[in-house]
């Protein structure tokens, strides 16, 4: 019975070495993936892996259940593959904690846990956020983007470099080039059609 890991986080800013010393050390092999647990299975690239790896008899091996999904019915489909496939689970932490070869109560009871934590962790986050907008504070993530940055990412895409380019030389990510040019040329074309009117 070979141990295969699986070491999933929602992002790229999240660590991964707290379910890498866990596994690491029992696992032949570790997979690892940095994607929303809501995901489907075949928008897992971690989990394919994985998949394609194991061997019947084999065991996936997470350090908690809602490392297969946070969303009850993914957690649930990714259970089902794995039995089908005459692989078995096993889980470190957690009520679920054990060796599993089949469907239990115990399993998903786990995973309706992980999709409730979820859910109320991003009830609690808006309630918090509308309770501080109320106050006249903007709560969430500070802004990456100051207006030195916009004047970069203009300038060089003026230039004509590429975005890829201008985010590693700008240092933010690829999604914000885009959103900060979209906005520019938002504004220069709400600038455009208001000097039309005039």
């Amino acid at each position: 019975m070979t141990l295969v890991g699986l070491v999933r986080v929602s992002t790229d800013k999240q660590e991964t070495q707290r379910q890498r010393d866990a596994l690491d050390p029992m696992c032949v092999k570790v997979f690892e993936e940095k994607v929303s647990g809501t995901l489907s299975v075949d928008q897992r690239p971690g989990l394919q892996a994985a998949l394609h790896y194991l061997r019947p008899d084999d065991l996936l091996t997470v350090q908690e259940v809602d490392r297969l999904g946070r969303n009850l019915l993914e957690g649930l489909l990714v259970l089902t593959d794995l039995f089908e496939r005459g692989v078995g689970v096993k889980v470190l932490d957690g009520i679920a904690a054990g060796e599993h070869t089949e469907r239990s109560l115990v399993l998903d009871l786990a995973l309706a846990l992980a999709e409730d934590r979820r859910r109320d962790i991003v009830r609690k986050t808006r309630n918090g956020l509308d309770a501080a907008r109320k106050r006249g504070n903007v709560g969430g993530r500070p802004t990456v983007v100051d207006d030195d940055k916009r004047a970069a990412i203009l300038a060089r895409r003026n230039r004509g470099e590429s975005i890829r380019t201008i985010a590693s030389g700008v240092r933010v990510s690829v999604g914000t080039v885009h959103r900060v040019l979209s906005v520019i040329a938002t504004d220069a074309a709400g600038v455009s059609a208001r000097e039309e009117t005039a």
